[in-house]
């Protein structure tokens, strides 16, 4: 939206400076973005009688600045005072009539601005530094998505260093970026005594010697205390299968902090020891960690032979990265080799497969060149013979921004998706790149593991970003493997346990989902068995079994019922088992069955009705709409990080790598939930509907279509509908039982103050609901792309 006070500001710059020599115009279009500034600066250095322009504000026009002194009232040169007015209004603030006169609501919204930055704020005069911050784009107050704990840190950055000469004020948004993680190795090298012109924010020798004798405890306080701290917001939270750890910003290093430290010492395959030691430094610093600790993956461009094969075992690895393509033209030779394969597993070897076709340039992704780059991926791991279910990673060798991520890179990665869906999903995409790169791509076409690479410390991606959740790899150090006479290039690469565990062999008959099938296989049979001689339906006590141990307490009995005792003791007698988790046939993630067998049941039980699709029942509240009603009290929650529903729902909903009541997992297991039971309950027999959804791979397995489906069957195939339902499961008081546990989830989520959906105003409940709308139908057209519908 326009704003009238930033395209008066647009007006009079452009007007007033148009025809000095080197001004560029910016747009005047009501819109705060880099070219206002940058023509904001511009004028400033005009007024100063710089030449050339430039639109930057640099040492030149400090140095300008600092001259002149402090500009307030006092200052003669109207013009200074105007761009000082206009700058003010162009972050948000009130920068007083525009005229220049520099009256008290000026001196105000300086003082409001020093303030928010956390610096001093005793008067509204502007010093130079504060004349830079007020010329940039960083904002000093929390926007969407930044957290109060970040910007305490922020802020206490700017207070506590803005006297040395090579610190500058920072953003005070509550959001972890790169100036952020520059304006803390800054600190950290004041602290050890590094000069002022030499302390760059990079982790250089002398950081690194410095920091290896400050280590911190539990129990320690003071400056390192708070500097290690701080490093720990800032790589917070640590993403668990379960939840989200976080902490907070302290002075003291107490037990809360030394429980979140070995959460992130094992998230990162450090020793969970607690300690704040060099390795925990570098870390929470750096996308390298320490380059120099022992590693258990690897991977080079280089043939690995048998004895090379038993080298590396024999140094302690267990995975390498090979090669499955090398580009004509190519003078590498990469990829894998013919007999390499059985000398590696031979050796006790697993192998992962990097799949990369130039990926250094911009104009290296697109859709297309995805789509195509993932056809040949899949035909090369085909004739390799690598298992179904391989994850292969695809490079991003080069340092994409964020504006390149979302313009070009997902997009190939959409057609990544789109490729290997058209020849029927025997691969996963994985991705190689920078964390940011990583992250991004995971969240946006669900990669299924990430490649990192760290050993590129210096790129901006790798810069005030942390560890992607999914993080498999980390490459953090290129050396010359030497051993009995022999050398040869190679990369490091941190291993997470538990994550891509690769491949040891080649040639086998493998199904992602073969574990849920089997189980079911025992349990169906089993219940057949029961109702030969008993009453009850089959298909709904295999449902009810599969719930029976972590969704049958009272809750889930006031909802649908309890799970049939006596079954679960016949089938448990005969050597049954609740299984918790398998392998998703389609996106290769972890599924809990657990709670899909209870969103199954739930609607099995409870059926929707045909005649009214909109009408919202109990079967729905064991799936998606009870996922919605936590979703919606995690969004009360995080009410300050996140003002607007639909940015909440942007990105919390269906997401991957978030801890959220209804990401990713969940959202596949409500919509798998729901279409194993409408079609069982249209006439179809448990067992072999779910055959026929976790098909071998087949290109017409159900659960390829699985958000098409849901969508178009329980929704109508209507954003609108969607909209409506979700209004429903908020607002409706036709049921006691849902009223009553709306609030309790709700509660749960949010504590007993907790803002009832009832009591918001109609229009901020629609933004929340329209987002959860527009997230479920983004799933549906990202399906469709992927599988070429």
């Amino acid at each position: 939206m326009a704003d009238e006070k930033v395209l008066a500001a647009q007006k009079w710059v452009n007007a007033t400076y148009a025809m000095v020599p080197g001004y560029v115009k910016c747009p005047e279009d009501g819109r705060t973005g880099w070219s206002t500034m940058f023509a904001l600066t511009m004028a400033l250095q005009a007024e100063l009688t710089m030449a050339p322009l430039v639109a930057s504000f640099g040492p030149g026009t400090l140095s300008e600045l600092a001259k002149r002194g402090d500009i307030g009232p006092n200052e003669p040169n109207v013009n200074i005072k105007k761009i000082v007015e206009h700058a003010l209004f162009c972050k948000g603030y009130w920068g007083g009539d525009g005229t220049g006169a520099y009256g008290a609501a000026t001196d105000k919204s300086v003082r409001n601005l020093k303030n928010d930055a956390g610096v001093d704020a005793s008067h509204g005069l502007v010093s130079p530094k504060v004349f830079k911050a007020l010329l940039s784009m960083d904002a000093y107050v929390s926007i969407t998505g930044g957290t109060d704990t970040v910007r305490e840190v922020q802020r206490w950055l700017n207070s506590r260093y803005i006297s040395h000469s090579s610190f500058f004020i920072g953003p005070a948004d509550g959001v972890y970026s790169r100036d952020v993680q520059k304006s803390l190795m800054k600190a950290i090298q004041y602290e050890l005594g590094i000069a002022d012109d030499q302390a760059t924010g990079a982790f250089g020798p002398g950081t690194q010697a410095g920091l290896k004798n400050h280590p911190v405890k539990q129990g320690d306080s003071g400056i390192w205390a708070q500097l290690f701290s701080a490093a720990c917001v800032f790589n917070s939270p640590v993403v668990t299968p379960d939840t989200n750890i976080m902490t907070t910003f302290r002075s003291t290093f107490d037990a809360k902090l030394d429980e979140w430290v070995k959460a992130f010492q094992k998230f990162s395959e450090l020793d969970a020891n607690g300690v704040g030691d060099y390795r925990t430094w570098a870390q929470l610093l750096v996308s390298t960690g320490d380059p120099n600790r022992a590693t258990k993956a690897c991977d080079t461009r280089f043939r690995i032979t048998r004895p090379r094969a038993d080298a590396l075992f024999k140094a302690g690895y267990t995975h390498v990265g090979r090669y499955l393509f090398d580009p004509p033209g190519s003078t590498l030779d990469k990829n894998i080799k013919d007999g390499e394969l059985a000398d590696i597993f031979a050796a006790g070897l697993s192998v992962f497969p990097i799949y990369q076709d130039n990926a250094r340039r911009l104009q290296d992704f697109t859709f297309e060149q995805g789509f195509n780059h993932a056809q040949n991926a899949h035909s090369c791991a085909e004739a390799y013979g690598f298992n179904r279910g391989t994850v292969i990673y695809f490079a991003v060798d080069y340092d994409a921004t964020t504006d390149e991520i979302a313009s070009n890179v997902v997009p190939y990665f959409q057609g990544v998706q789109a490729g290997l869906a058209n020849k029927g999903k025997r691969y996963y995409h994985g991705v190689y790149g920078s964390r940011n790169v990583c992250t991004q791509v995971s969240k946006r076409t669900d990669a299924r593991y990430s490649f990192v690479s760290g050993m590129s410390w210096g790129f901006s991606g790798n810069l005030g970003f942390p560890l992607p959740p999914n993080w498999a790899f980390n490459q953090i150090r290129e050396f010359k493997f030497i051993y009995s006479g022999d050398s040869f290039d190679l990369d490091n690469d941190a291993r997470r346990v538990g994550g891509d565990e690769g491949q040891k062999s080649v040639h086998e008959a493998v199904d992602p989902a073969s574990a849920f099938i089997r189980n079911m296989e025992k349990v169906f049979p089993l219940a057949m068995r029961y109702t030969n001689t008993r009453d009850g339906d089959p298909n709904r006590l295999t449902m009810q079994y599969g719930r029976s141990e972590k969704y049958n307490d009272k809750n889930w009995a006031m909802l649908i019922g309890y799970a049939n005792p006596d079954f679960v003791k016949f089938a448990n007698s005969d050597g049954a088992s609740v299984l918790p988790v398998f392998t998703d046939l389609v996106t290769g993630y972890p599924i809990g069955a657990e709670h899909l067998l209870a969103a199954a049941n739930g609607h099995y039980d409870k059926p929707q009705s045909d005649s009214d699709i909109r009408r919202v029942g109990a079967g729905d509240i064991a799936g998606w709409a009870g996922d919605l009603i936590t979703l919606y009290g995690e969004w009360r929650r995080d009410i300050k990080a996140y003002p607007s529903g639909h940015a909440y729902c942007d990105a919390k909903f269906g997401r991957m790598g978030v801890t959220s009541t209804f990401g990713f997992n969940d959202l596949i297991e409500d919509a798998d939930g729901y279409l194993i039971a409408r079609r069982v309950e249209r006439g179809g027999q448990f067992m072999n509907v779910v055959r026929e959804h976790y098909g071998m791979g087949e290109r017409d397995a159900g659960a390829l279509t699985r958000f098409r489906d849901f969508y178009e069957q329980r929704f109508g195939g209507n954003v609108d509908h969607v909209v409506t339902m979700a209004r429903s499961v908020l607002l409706s008081q036709a049921d006691p039982v849902l009223t009553i546990g709306r609030r309790t989830l709700i509660q749960g989520q949010a504590g007993d103050n907790a803002t009832m959906p009832g009591d918001l105003p109609d229009d901020v409940l629609n933004d929340f609901c329209r987002g959860f709308a527009d997230g479920l139908h983004d799933r549906v057209l990202q399906e469709a792309n992927a599988k070429g519908l």
